[in-house]
């Protein structure tokens, strides 16, 4: 009876640790473009999101880019979530639309100098939207 018990607890552990797998990822941040916020070399826990979890002002993750073989972090682009469907653009992103449309995002780095993001990229698409940021791991 105890083993059925213990049996039945570590698979009730090993779904719960599947299913924390597929919500949760650790990013690395690469580039200058988070600065002050992130500084290249921070790892990032993201939760796996839909665009309308997205809130303006949340970090998010996306790709911008195609993964490179070996490497699936390569691509991800870490930013600020400025508008998100409905609000208005911020007039420094030159798009056509005086709102964001649906299924579409603006993303900005926190360090504008130096960063590739929605002023230069344009929308974000939905599907490109891989999570947001819940908090950094580690100390720097």
């Amino acid at each position: 009876m105890i083993f059925v018990v213990l049996a039945a607890a570590v698979l009730v552990v090993l779904a719960w640790l599947v299913t924390l797998r597929r919500r949760l990822i650790v990013v690395t941040v690469y580039g200058v473009s988070m600065e002050p916020t992130y500084v290249a070399g921070d790892r990032l826990l993201v939760r796996r999101s839909r665009l309308a979890r997205v809130r303006a002002g949340q970090i998010v993750v996306v790709q911008g880019g195609p993964p490179k073989p070996g490497d699936p972090t390569a691509g991800r682009l870490v930013k600020r979530a400025v508008a998100v469907p409905g609000d208005p653009v911020p007039p420094h992103i030159p798009v056509a639309d005086p709102v964001v449309p649906p299924g579409n995002l603006l993303v900005l780095g926190d360090n504008p100098a130096r960063s590739n993001d929605s002023r230069r990229l344009g929308y974000i698409p939905a599907d490109a939207l891989i999570g947001v940021v819940l908090r950094p791991i580690g100390q720097r």
